[in-house]
């Protein structure tokens, strides 16, 4: 039978087998509505309305999926309701009701219907010239022009409640019906055609104001003002073609690197919806959709543009003659997309040790060695070294595997041939996880996600035998990190309202913000990890806790061939490679670098009690030396610091760049960036 629930959830696209209830809830009372109306049964098609209207809400919020699976069958939300009302008139027809509140009926319904088409007419309109062409965060765009955001209660979900606006005559009909006289249908279609016609006038007077928005000219031209004023040198550029925070941590693991550099940043972003995703910065920031928008940015100082990632649309910023390009990543990996020969476009790439460079090499006629420059990884400055850790009262594992990736070429996840296995074995070792999956997993395969689901699972179960305070104590935190939390979002620019409003709303940052933040992110850490107790696992899936911040509650990682990986040998602590496809050690560690310094797992996780006694007895930790001398060779020298090196490498080829263009930065030359494109 489980077996039976579980196909269905999937067929259906609902989470679990609360949602399937909802579902056949949804089903029956929409079935019964035409076989009540005939019958005639008053009650029974009062009582199968009621749960229609409750249900299709529920599953709004619990199982979008499925309503959105129905919309693609073209069942969407207003064929359902306009279903609904003509069941009521079959229903009023056969009880025989008067000619006059039939007629009358069909008017105020067919009145409503057409109040809903044009009152989205009028949003969709609304919505077109609130377009912008450039979004921006932390530049003053005061005086852009931009009008305000319709009210939310006309504009968010309107759809939902214009629509709802015939329940007041669906009741009253019924009440009618039952009671025998006709005031109450009256009543109930005044009620909801002056509302229709209300909020139709209410959403034409937010249309009047959204005609004085700015064209794109005026936009455009008002962003240039304010890059002018703050003339910036290095570019950030981003672009990816699903864009969600299964990849904006891309970018954000950059934005403290570049607000420490010595020259001024900017970050160019592509895709609108990474806006909702963009950590917290006191940077300008831009979001410039469309190619000839971004071919109008004025950027006549910008020297260096760093890429964290390979995309198509990066050959819109690559056609900028006047800057280097460089190729900085996100993070060094044994995995293909860090040597990868489309890297070839770039002035220069950056990687953080030698690791790096010999991994490029191994490109035979692809890269330079002189276009390789070793930077260390800035980012890493936060993560606690093996020296400064503070056991618990259990070993804590941290549990990283990669994704699946875009092929099975690339396909490095443990999580499919040994995950739930090795967890099991974990639990039996009587040890705390930190189960951390990359963002992306089970995004292509079927297996990878199950596998996911299973592990999740494991740890609730065991989490529910563990010491019942612990699961108190994170009910009395929760208020308070999701106060934290609003907070946070709100300093970095998250706030509510359209791209629009955002840019409308954004301003130069206050220096104090910045402190404000910080110490709010460092509360939220310490009273997470504080309310949830020493035994208790975890499985992270959001942008909180950080990565960095799980490396320093972890006692050793288990991971697969990653940049996770690379990063956590920062700290010194032991960590461990999955090698799932048992090859010898010796030419698994020939083929990947990032096992220099690891315990190597077999498929079966034979050695796994023998890898965690170097935790639970350091003394027995073999590889210690290993991961010293592995972690300069993966990431550098300690002095002078990555983000010394980081920062001259950008001071030296700003330089470069202006040499070889005969230009001096003081020069007050403008180009734009449409010129060069």
């Amino acid at each position: 039978m489980s077996k039976m629930v579980r196909w269905l959830c999937a067929v259906l696209r609902v989470p679990g087998k609360a949602d399937l209830l909802l579902v056949f809830l949804f089903a029956a009372s929409f079935a019964a509505l035409p076989v009540f109306a005939l019958l005639p049964s008053l009650w029974g098609f009062a009582a199968a309305s009621a749960v229609s209207y409750v249900v299709d809400e529920a599953l709004h919020v619990r199982a979008p999926r499925f309503v959105r699976r129905l919309a693609a069958l073209e069942v969407d939300r207003t064929l359902r309701f306009a279903f609904r009302t003509l069941m009521l008139l079959a229903l009023a027809e056969h009880t025989e009701a008067p000619d006059r509140v039939l007629v009358a009926g069909l008017a105020v319904f067919g009145a409503h219907f057409a109040l809903v088409m044009l009152y989205s007419a009028v949003h969709h309109a609304i919505s077109r010239r609130r377009v912008l062409p450039v979004a921006v965060r932390n530049l003053d765009m005061s005086g852009s022009g931009i009008q305000k955001q319709p009210a939310a209660y006309l504009f968010r979900r309107f759809l939902r409640k214009v629509l709802h606006l015939d329940l007041p005559a669906h009741v009253g009909l019924l009440v009618a019906l039952a009671a025998g006289t006709w005031v109450p249908a009256v009543i109930g279609y005044t009620l909801t055609a002056g509302s229709a016609v209300a909020a139709v006038v209410a959403l034409l007077m937010e249309f009047r104001r959204a005609r004085r928005m700015p064209g794109r000219g005026e936009v455009i031209a008002e962003v240039n003002r304010q890059l002018a004023g703050y003339r910036p040198e290095v570019a950030l550029y981003f672009s990816f073609a699903s864009v969600s925070r299964d990849f904006m941590y891309q970018v954000n693991m950059w934005i403290d690197t570049l607000e420490q550099l010595d020259r001024r940043p900017l970050i160019i972003l592509r895709e609108q919806a990474s806006f909702r995703y963009l950590s917290r910065t006191r940077l300008p920031v831009v979001c410039v959709p469309k190619a000839d928008d971004l071919a109008e940015l004025e950027l006549p100082d910008v020297r260096v543009v760093l890429y964290p990632g390979n995309a198509g649309k990066n050959v819109h910023m690559l056609r900028v003659a006047e800057a280097k390009h460089v190729f900085i990543g996100h993070g060094d990996s044994d995995k293909l997309a860090s040597s990868n020969r489309v890297s070839k476009v770039y002035d220069e790439i950056w990687v953080a040790g030698r690791a790096g460079r010999d991994r490029y090499q191994r490109v035979r006629h692809a890269i330079s060695d002189e276009a390789i420059v070793e930077v260390g990884r800035p980012q890493l400055s936060s993560i606690r070294l093996h020296a400064d850790h503070r056991p618990g009262p259990l070993p804590v594992v941290l549990y990283a595997p990669t994704w699946e990736g875009w092929s099975d070429d690339d396909c490095h996840t443990s999580l499919i041939p040994m995950g739930v296995p090795l967890v099991e074995k974990l639990l039996a070792q009587n040890v705390r996880i930190i189960y951390k999956p990359h963002p992306l997993t089970g995004r292509r395969s079927p297996e990878a996600a199950a596998a996911d689901r299973a592990v999740r699972q494991l740890l609730s179960n065991d989490n529910e035998r563990r010491e019942r305070p612990e699961a108190q104590a994170v009910l009395a935190a929760g208020p308070r990190l999701r106060d934290i939390r609003a907070r946070i979002d709100e300093l970095a620019g998250r706030h509510s309202g359209d791209y629009t409003q955002q840019t409308r709303d954004a301003r130069v940052p206050d220096r104090g913000d910045t402190a404000e933040w910080h110490t709010l992110y460092a509360e939220w850490h310490r009273l997470f990890w504080e309310s949830h107790g020493p035994v208790r696992h975890h499985v992270i899936s959001g942008q909180l806790p950080t990565l960095y911040e799980c490396f320093n509650q972890a006692d050793l990682l288990i991971s697969d061939v990653s940049s996770v990986v690379a990063d956590f040998v920062a700290s010194l602590k032991p960590y461990v490679l999955t090698n799932a496809q048992n090859l010898p050690d010796e030419d698994f560690r020939a083929a990947y670098t990032t096992a220099g310094g690891a315990y190597l797992l077999d498929r079966d996780c034979a050695r796994l009690p023998e890898i965690l006694r170097s935790v639970r007895e350091p003394r027995h930790d073999p590889m210690a030396v290993h991961r010293g001398e592995f972690k300069e060779y993966v990431l550098g020298a300690d002095v002078p610091t990555s983000m010394e090196r980081f920062n001259t490498a950008v001071n030296a080829l700003a330089d470069r760049a202006v040499e070889e263009r005969g230009e001096h930065r003081e020069d007050g030359h403008h180009d734009t960036v449409g010129v060069l494109a």
